[in-house]
């Protein structure tokens, strides 16, 4: 048993899988138990054909619901395209209006078209025979083999190539900021733009995908089983370097590479620190930058924890506190942002850094300040708060600001509104931003529709793209103070032959601990796992005792499937900003994407 600490390992998938059932190296996924003949080996990548798709949806989850709207391949071989597919799917529901901004595709276009039970075996029998490729594949693969299995339709043995994975290969840091379909679109000089509609974002992931092919050829990658493995070579000193690792423990736990210099160079989690260790060191590993790191060090700690997710909370402390270069996560929890409500006689919506003790209300953390900001549009949008930032007097005897003059302020400043009217104004605010946000969805979503009606999408996706970081970052402000508010709660999930067991106080772990499941006393082993737990204070703001990052991981492990509580008890509102997350681009983490 331990009192304990991290998060998940911070790496780039070297590789993306679209299903269980297959094997990927070098982002191509292929069919395993299947002996290839001679002839097979080193197919090349002129004669391969290539069926490069893109989807469009009604939401980011085909498992929660979402469905396809509309379908688009391109059929490539040899650099020149020899066929193209596109229909829209009537969906068999309404489209939600954001997805409407986004794409353009409104209930009306879906109405006379096909619904999915017709489209896709259009699409399948289009495709087959082809090398499957598209920018993110996970995604659209997913919903096309969903969809799959729920019409009993068997899936085709494809081979599946995305290029996103291709691309975090192939391109260099100072060449594009990301890996979006958009970025290197432009980068390659695409003959046509992305813009949300599926044939036309398969014809620009054509040109990628030749842009990609262009950069491999002079590297001596020419066939598809090269692509595959290109990176995967291993230089001998890095080879050398493995006896770093023997001494490792074959536990779940967090490994520290150290420089020269004793200083920490990269921090990771493993359920088996001893094997991921020693990866570093073989053809597996195929990222350049952890390459490099591997030259630089001299030394591995190991941290061995009692269960994976104490090494999770661990990882993430240590990165906090060493702030590794090797580690994409190193970021210190202060550089996030936060919107406040201000607690003064005239209160008013602030941009900060940290949550202080002053009894304000913040919701965040925001993933940057531009995310905090685009938030803070949207409120003052909705709600007319003074955005002068001086401190006022009981009675203001200023003049009024161009913004009262435009109607965007009751104007305190100069004595128009009371203080009363203005408190009320003030309450509005502070339960859109802590209670629910209705309210400002209303508003906010008429605005984009009447964007939409003069075709301003642009203009549109930005209020679309504000509203999902206010919605997503209330809806992470309430699961947050829902679990720090409770002042102890112990859980515990079943294993093979073992229970593990987790102490939480205001959403810190405090105490991790595997209790065998023959112990005599199941009560008596968790009194003696709270003899040891550390102590933590009641402190101030929707994450009192960590960093929001660490509750996020708490939170995730006490709603996974067969966690059961032993101590204390949480809750989320039923009518919070939650509800509200399924019409809105926003991911898992609730960043909005």
């Amino acid at each position: 048993m331990s009192a304990t600490l991290g998060a998940p390992t911070d790496k780039i998938p070297p590789v993306t899988f679209v299903s269980a059932s297959t094997h990927t190296v070098g982002g191509v996924t292929s069919i395993p138990h299947t002996q290839l003949e001679f002839d097979d080996l080193g197919r090349a990548l002129s004669s391969l054909t290539f069926c490069v798709i893109d989807l469009e949806t009604t939401g980011g989850s085909a498992a929660r619901g979402a469905k396809i709207t509309e379908i688009g391949a391109v059929k490539v071989c040899g650099g020149e395209v020899i066929g193209e597919f596109q229909t829209l799917v009537n969906p068999e529901e309404s489209i939600p209006a954001f997805i409407t901004v986004l794409t353009g595709i409104t209930d009306q276009m879906v109405i006379a078209a096909p619904v999915i039970a017709e489209a896709l075996p259009s699409f399948l029998e289009f495709a087959r025979g082809s090398v499957l490729v598209a920018h993110n594949a996970p995604f659209d693969v997913g919903f096309l083999k969903h969809n799959a299995r729920a019409l009993d339709h068997e899936w085709p043995a494809f081979e599946v190539l995305d290029t996103v994975v291709l691309a975090r290969r192939v391109m260099l840091r100072d060449e594009v900021p990301n890996c979006k379909l958009a970025t290197l679109a432009m980068k390659f000089g695409a003959t046509t733009t992305p813009n949300h509609r599926a044939l036309e974002d398969a014809r620009a992931t054509v040109d990628v995908l030749h842009g990609l092919f262009e950069r491999l050829g002079p590297l001596g990658v020419t066939t598809l089983e090269e692509v595959a493995s290109y990176t995967s070579r291993v230089a001998p000193a890095q080879r050398k370097k493995r006896h770093l690792a023997q001494h490792l423990p074959a536990t779940p736990g967090v490994y520290l590479f150290r420089g020269p210099r004793d200083e920490v160079l990269y921090v990771g989690t493993s359920t088996n620190i001893r094997s991921r260790a020693m990866s570093y060191f073989t053809k597996s590993e195929t990222r350049s930058r952890m390459s490099e790191m591997v030259q630089l060090a001299t030394r591995i700690d190991g941290l061995a924890c009692a269960t994976p997710l104490e090494a999770q909370v661990r990882e993430l402390r240590l990165i906090a506190a060493h702030t590794p270069p090797y580690n994409r996560r190193s970021k210190r929890p202060g550089k996030v942002a936060w919107v406040k409500l201000t607690r003064e006689r005239w209160p008013r919506l602030s941009l900060v850094r940290e949550v202080r003790d002053d009894d304000a209300d913040y919701i965040g953390p925001f993933r940057s300040r531009l995310a905090a900001e685009g938030a803070m549009t949207t409120l003052h949008d909705v709600f007319k708060v003074r955005q002068c930032t001086q401190r006022l007097a009981f009675k203001p005897r200023g003049t009024a600001c161009v913004l009262a003059q435009l109607g965007h302020c009751l104007s305190p400043c100069d004595g128009t509104v009371s203080h009363d009217d203005y408190l009320i104004e003030v309450e509005r605010l502070r339960r859109a931003m802590t209670a629910d946000p209705f309210e400002v969805m209303t508003s906010v979503g008429a605005k984009m529709h009447q964007l939409a009606a003069h075709e301003r999408f642009e203009d549109a996706a930005i209020w679309r793209d504000r509203l999902s970081d206010l919605v997503a970052a209330c809806a992470r402000t309430q699961r947050l103070v829902s679990i720090t508010a409770v002042p102890e709660i112990v859980a515990a999930q079943r294993t093979a032959s073992t229970w593990e067991v987790h102490v939480i106080r205001h959403g810190r772990l405090v105490a991790s601990g595997v209790m065998p499941s023959s112990a005599p006393s199941a009560h008596a082993w968790v009194d003696a796992l709270l003899l040891g737990a550390e102590t933590v204070e009641q402190g101030f703001g929707p994450v009192p005792a960590a960093t929001a990052a660490e509750t996020d991981l708490v939170l995730r492990w006490l709603e996974s499937e067969g966690t059961r509580l032993i101590r204390g008890q949480w809750s989320v509102p039923l009518h919070g900003a939650a509800r509200h997350l399924s019409g809105l681009r926003v991911d898992e983490l609730g960043w909005a994407s």
